[in-house]
């Protein structure tokens, strides 16, 4: 079996902790749910358990679920009664599976299995009871997410240019309290905001997000997680939730928030539609005030609105949100080139040489581009406008270009001066379209050598050829040395007639 990244199965520890069934893990992390089993298996006979240890790093973590000192197999372990199990659970709300756990262990402290695997061994018990499937939303344990179908005209009050708008919909499973806004796009950028300002508005993060397969959430294609965007799953982490796509062509899995765009469409898009609106704020001040009547709309078929529902079951289950919300990052998979540098937004950041060649991930925020290899921070730079520069850290260099760290390019100039003027204007322009020292070190270097085998009157026709040709390279002024072309200097037209005639009109017929 392929060992899964120990950012995953950290993952994995993270959600069986929140009380997600292996089936949802493994759905959240795309990796099938035996795999995800055996993983919880050897985390339970490791001892492990989520919150990880301060200080446990990725290679303890592997030792400790691929080389255990030992401890009792699965078959040693004493089996729970479940039917006495089930019964104490049905007697009280007060009663739970962390409580007779607790007397579980108390009977047998040694032989017993952890809690993790028992909760997960009496919800399979359970399971055989009821084979039908029911949906049953607990509080603050879902939020469905999608965008509604109908889009909203935008007028440009200047130039009367009309723009449909796309209304993003999210709903919560217990109370059904429903958010909506409007954004120009359905794009990764716009749809990771509007998951921003949802859990904003709904004060807390559900323990699920449920949304359909829209492209900008859920890929194939993606390479580092082949069922979640990046930036989608990296959204999930910092909110400390999971995501669970609805299953294609099973419409159960998204049947409340098809019903919550169905309610949104009617009750607010509808209502909306002989309003001219202006501008994307205008519209979303529009829908806000249209949301407040829903979500304070009291319905039959319960006898309370959705806002008091929500103030009773969901937002006391609301997980609390981090102090500062998530900033948008994208990801985007790269390759460390021969120069160990990456190509972002046309600017290139070093990475460590080790890892020439290597696959790379790299985190792209408004400030900052921080590269990843094997789920480990390997550089982080501050982000550069696409000038076709470096930015270069000196520890990233291999020890062969270190050496050039002592020169300056006072002293490469000077080494240039003493060839002669050629050599010398060829550096200099080397040099000044550099953005790092060391960029241009080894080109000036290579050149100024070339003196050695060639002579310098060689040379210095040959870095006169190159400026004429822009060719500021040591390739360059070397393949014209090898060639020969410094001998032959190309012929300047000759300026002015070649004859004198009758016809031909001189500068004064023009004055």
């Amino acid at each position: 079996m392929k060992r899964l990244l120990m950012r995953k199965i950290a993952d994995a520890l993270r959600l069986k902790a929140a009380g997600l069934s292996t089936r949802k893990i493994a759905l959240s992390l795309s990796v099938g749910q035996s795999t995800i089993s055996e993983y919880l298996k050897r985390a339970e006979r490791a001892g492990l358990n989520w919150p990880l240890p301060d200080g446990l790093t990725d290679a303890d973590l592997e030792t400790r679920l691929f080389h255990p000192d030992g401890g009792k197999t699965r078959r040693d372990l004493t089996q729970p009664d479940w039917p006495v199990i089930h019964h104490e659970l049905k007697r009280s709300k007060s009663v739970t599976l962390s409580l007779l756990w607790e007397e579980y262990r108390a009977t047998h402290p040694t032989d017993g299995y952890g809690y993790s695997r028992f909760c997960e061994l009496y919800r399979r018990w359970e399971g055989r009871l009821t084979p039908t499937m029911r949906q049953h939303h607990s509080a603050g344990e879902r939020v469905f997410v999608d965008y509604a179908g109908d889009t909203v005209p935008v007028i440009d009050a200047a130039t009367g240019e009309v723009r449909e708008a796309e209304v993003f919909v999210g709903v919560l499973g217990a109370s059904s309290y429903t958010f909506a806004e409007a954004t120009w796009t359905q794009q990764l950028p716009d749809w990771i905001s509007s998951h921003i300002r949802m859990l904003e508005f709904f004060g807390g993060a559900p323990g699920l997000l449920v949304s359909d397969n829209l492209k900008s959430g859920v890929t194939k294609a993606c390479f580092y997680e082949p069922a979640l965007n990046r930036t989608y799953a990296d959204l999930a982490t910092h909110y400390d939730t999971a995501i669970i796509p609805a299953r294609p062509e099973r419409p159960k899995d998204k049947a409340k928030v098809e019903a919550g765009v169905q309610i949104v469409q009617r009750w607010v898009v509808a209502r909306l539609r002989k309003r001219r609106l202006h501008s994307l704020a205008e519209l979303n001040a529009a829908i806000r005030e249209e949301l407040t009547k829903l979500n304070a709309k009291v319905t039959r078929h319960l006898g309370a609105s959705r806002r008091e529902l929500f103030e009773r079951l969901d937002k006391p289950a609301l997980k609390p949100l981090p102090a500062a919300p998530y900033e948008f990052a994208e990801w985007q998979e790269r390759r460390a080139g021969l120069d160990y540098h990456v190509e972002i937004a046309k600017h290139y950041y070093s990475v460590p040489y080790q890892l020439l060649k290597q696959k790379l991930w790299a985190r792209i925020t408004v400030r900052t581009v921080e590269i990843f290899h094997q789920d480990q921070r390997v550089a982080s730079h501050v982000r550069t406008s696409g000038n076709r520069g470096h930015t270069t850290v000196a520890e990233h260099m291999p020890p062969s270009h270190r050496q050039y760290a002592g020169l300056t390019p006072a002293e490469l100039k000077r080494k240039a001066a003493r060839i002669g003027p050629n050599t010398s204007a060829l550096v200099d322009q080397v040099l000044e379209g550099k953005t790092h020292p060391e960029q241009g070190f080894r080109t000036c270097l290579g050149i100024i050598r070339l003196a050695k085998p060639h002579g310098n009157d060689a040379l210095e026709a040959a870095c006169l050829r190159a400026i004429e040709i822009n060719g500021l390279t040591y390739q360059s002024v070397n393949s014209i040395l090898r060639n020969n072309l410094h001998r032959h200097r190309p012929q300047k037209p000759a300026e002015g007639p070649a004859i004198t005639h009758q016809n031909i009109r001189g500068p004064e017929y023009f004055h």
